[in-house]
């Protein structure tokens, strides 16, 4: 267990004796004030030197209730019918920094000249600098609460008699000790119902970018809470006392301490830096403190602030599991197993939990270890584990540490296992729980708790590849149809489910290491499935999903799909069918599984369009056609015949068709092109012309503008847009043979991503309507950025290319409220001319890409190129 160095503590404070019941005088309470600071300075001082924050908590704590102990005397004296008592952290003996200092008062009697005094007394502690949270009761009373609420019992298992009348301690003692309040079998079911309610307030993982060090899961309260279940239960109320009950193991209970040991550090730390009782790791101080207990950066993908967040996501984990297990024993503590049936030839089932039939077969065969976990599988009616077999292969795992990863029978149990294909997963999420994966996969346990700091991934790498695997595995499930219908084909199409699982795994293995992680993981996913003995061409299969495991995505959202060169480059890249389905099934679960924020209805018609259009092109002879000619005639048959079925007759289609550029029935679906035609037809030649589509192409809201053109219109647009909470996914500016702006923005809530509702549509198409109507420059609103996206923002980068008479802008930068608006507005400035957009957001990270011209419509020369760069990084840096 690592320990800090043994640094000498301040020392505790030498107060006055206090006159009874004579108060605390102004001069006084200044003293008072003076020591409490001077103690909690020579404690940070220590601190910043190496010493340990739980010594450094107890110090506190006893330097506190000295000054408490004094105010009690001077405000009360030596008074009987009343006594004062420590609870909370301040009952076990622990103080942070900027902790509460948690007081129960009992009282024989409540008299008016007692309670002055008492609040006297808690003034005064106020005023010293104390944060005092006090409690007022007469025994009955605290009785009665304590009967109706199991968190106000709970409290009272670490109260500590401070001053007053003793034989109240005697009378506190016999509400805690009362067999009556809380019998064991009540009081696990509700603190185990408390633990899933806190749980559930904070995501449930103990992943969050911004965890709860006290309250979230796997937090010091799950430390605290198993030392209650301890004492309730089995009479043993700290780790050693549990150890030698037999409810932990020597390994477990060092694993416990060592856990405890960093996040009383990282509390200590962040009390200090926040100056206040802060609990949550916000992005606020993770860098500070990060530099603070003495993190650096390794390289640009390894930074001090990963791995001080690894720390702490490490040492949760480890109490999180521990906590479920141990929470396993109480039950079967309360709920002895019943009688064993067998399952197989080496397991045997209690009731609803599995177990070894041989307590030394993990220890013997170490193959076991993975063949518990495929009996649970096929054995109907199990929900876990029993709490032996748990511990036991937590041992065995330590025990074979550094074999199993070469054990040829381990590795024929876990290929076997993944070929069960969905089922698997719920397995290796458990495997992952007790430490057996990481074992397996040494490459997976260096991510374990690993975070990338930025606002895209929102899990460690681990809990994020475990949620891709889960969602790999909705595919399989044919409830899961209606939401993905082409991947759950895909998946039923596809043999070898064990290649897409060992690709959701190694994935992102590499992450850390410098370097592109997808050819690391490519090279580790080589290697694995070579010693799992999979076929050559099988491992390659798995190795080309991990290297290229991102094709996809940027090929979707950065590149034009409906440009038949953007869509030939990614088919030559992906080569066959099988191939493109599995990089499809990957792509969508490595979305999901990034952030539940980042899925919505756009990038899924996105994949699925580049997806059919992939597909067809490798299921012909040929690659994508480039005659532009026979498109434009497909596309307009096709729009004909949706436009005639709307009562538009083909003669009045092909006179307004007269003025629409060639680029429009290559770049639009016929659908598009036969609602914006219908909308111009119907619009008789009134400009400006603004039509919404609430549900149009790839789950998007369509916004068609068409109007005489003029410059800055893109960005009049985009400003109201901005008003109204609009995002823009992608917009298509297109010149008519006429002079008219015909103008496109696929569109998504703000808010929520997803497209907008009838009545926001309306709102939409009157507001935009208007203010066209109205001329004039529309101007963005300002808006306040987020305190998150405060401490990721990036220097703008910037690149200029030229092709097909344009100027291609790429602009990656930090997102911020209003983006797009600004960068419009600055093209404006800069006499700069928009004519595609294809809008990207990863987080907090904006890949935005432009095509341009000068107001001639030729491509920016290179001293207007330079303009517009210095216009964007004054603006945006």
């Amino acid at each position: 267990m690592t320990t800090a160095p043994r640094l000498p503590l301040p020392p505790l404070p030498r107060l006055p004796p206090a006159v009874p019941r004579s108060g605390v005088s102004v001069d006084a309470r200044r003293a008072l004030r003076q020591l409490l600071g001077d103690v909690d300075r020579d404690l940070a001082t220590v601190f910043r030197e190496g010493a340990d924050a739980s010594m450094l908590a107890r110090r506190r704590a006893e330097a506190v209730a000295r000054i408490v102990v004094h105010v009690w005397t001077a405000c009360l004296g030596e008074v009987s019918g009343a006594a004062l008592f420590a609870v909370g952290g301040f009952g076990r003996g622990l103080l942070f920094p900027h902790s509460d200092v948690d007081l129960l008062v009992l009282v024989t009697q409540p008299e008016p000249a007692r309670l002055r005094a008492l609040e006297q007394c808690f003034a005064t502690l106020w005023d010293v600098g104390l944060k005092v949270g006090h409690a007022v009761r007469e025994p009955a009373q605290c009785r009665a609460l304590a009967a109706e609420d199991a968190s106000v019992f709970t409290s009272l298992l670490d109260a500590q008699w401070m001053a007053g009348d003793a034989a109240l301690e005697v009378a506190l003692r016999a509400i805690v000790d009362d067999p009556s309040l809380w019998p064991p079998r009540d009081y696990l079911a509700a603190r185990l119902a408390e633990r899933d309610a806190r749980h559930a307030r904070h995501g449930d993982t103990a992943s969050n970018l911004e965890p709860d060090l006290k309250d979230g899961p796997g937090g010091l309260r799950t430390l605290d809470s198993l030392r209650w279940l301890g004492r309730r239960l089995a009479h043993a109320g700290g780790f050693e006392a549990m150890q030698d009950a037999g409810l932990l193991d020597p390994a477990e209970r060092a694993s416990l301490c060592d856990a405890e040991t960093t996040l009383r550090r990282y509390r200590w730390a962040l009390h200090q830096e926040a100056a206040r009782p802060e609990e949550r790791l916000l992005f606020d101080y993770q860098r500070a403190l990060a530099v603070q207990l003495g993190f650096e950066d390794e390289h640009e993908k390894n930074l001090g602030v990963e791995q001080f967040m690894q720390g702490y996501y490490r040492a949760a984990s480890q109490v999180e599991r521990l906590g479920v297990q141990i929470a396993e024993r109480f039950v079967e503590l309360l709920e002895p197993p019943g009688e064993a049936k067998p399952v197989g030839e080496h397991f045997v089932r209690y009731g609803t939990r599995l177990a070894a039939r041989d307590p030394e077969l993990f220890a013997q065969r170490p193959a076991a270890l993975v063949e518990i976990f495929i009996a649970r599988l096929d054995e109907p009616g199990l929900i876990g584990f029993t709490a032996d077999t748990m511990r036991r292969i937590h041992q065995a795992t330590a025990q074979h540490d550094g074999k199993l990863a070469d054990d040829p029978a381990v590795l024929a149990a876990f290929l076997h296992l993944l070929k069960r294909g969905a089922p698997a997963v719920d397995a290796l999420w458990r495997m992952n729980r007790h430490g057996l994966l990481a074992a397996i996969l040494p490459a997976f346990g260096k991510v374990f708790g690993r975070m990338q700091y930025d606002l895209f991934h929102v899990y460690t790498v681990d809990e994020h590849t475990l949620r891709v695997l889960r969602q790999m595995a909705r595919f399989a499930d044919p409830d899961a149809r209606r939401e993905f219908p082409v991947a759950c084909d895909v998946w039923s199409s596809l043999g070898q489910p064990e290649l897409m699982l060992l690709a959701g795994l190694f994935h992102d293995i590499a992450k850390g290491r410098g370097g592109d992680h997808s050819v690391l993981g490519e090279s580790d996913a080589r290697a694995f499935c070579a010693r799992l003995g999979l076929p050559a061409a099988d491992g390659e299969r798995v190795a080309w999903l991990v290297r290229w495991h991102l094709l996809m995505s940027t090929t979707a959202q950065r590149q034009d799909i409906t440009d038949p060169d953007v869509v030939r480059k990614f088919t030559d890249a992906v080569g066959d069918r099988e191939r493109l389905g599995r990089l499809y099934l990957l792509t969508v679960a490595d979305i999901i599984g990034t952030s539940p924020k980042l899925w919505n209805g756009w990038k899924d018609r996105l994949l699925v369009d580049l997806y059919v259009a992939a597909r067809q092109a490798l299921r012909s002879d040929t690659r994508p056609g480039h005659d532009a000619a026979a498109r434009i005639d497909a596309c307009r048959a096709q729009a004909l015949i949706l436009l005639q079925e709307d009562g538009i007759a083909a003669a009045t289609a092909e006179q307004a068709w007269g003025a629409f550029p060639a680029s429009s029935f290559l770049r639009h679906r016929p659908e598009q092109v036969a609602w914006q035609t219908a909308a111009i037809v119907r619009a008789g030649g009134v400009w400006p012309l603004v039509a919404v589509h609430p549900l149009s192409v790839r789950g998007s809201t369509e916004l068609f503008v068409c109007t005489p053109d003029r410059d800055g219109l893109f960005a009049s647009v985009t400003a109201m847009l901005d008003r109204l909470h609009f995002s823009v996914v992608e917009a298509r500016i297109l010149g008519s043979n006429a002079g008219m702006a015909m103008d496109t923005f696929l569109l998504l809530e703000a808010d929520g991503q997803h497209p907008a509702s009838a009545d926001r549509a309306e709102e939409l198409h009157q507001r935009m309507q208007r203010a066209l109507a109205q001329g004039g420059r529309i101007l963005p609103p300002r808006r306040s950025m987020s305190r998150q996206l405060k401490h990721f923002q990036m220097p703008p980068r910037i690149d200029f290319r030229q092709e097909s008479g344009r100027t291609r802008m790429a602009l990656v930068c930090s997102d911020r409220p209003g983006l797009l608006a600004a960068v419009a507005q600055v093209l404006v400035a800069c006499d700069a001319r928009v004519h595609d957009a294809r809008i990207a957001t990863f987080g907090e990270r904006v890949e935005d890409f432009f095509q341009l011209t000068d107001r001639h419509d030729a491509p920016l020369d290179e001293a207007r190129r330079q303009r517009l760069r210095r216009a964007l990084l004054e603006r945006l840096g």
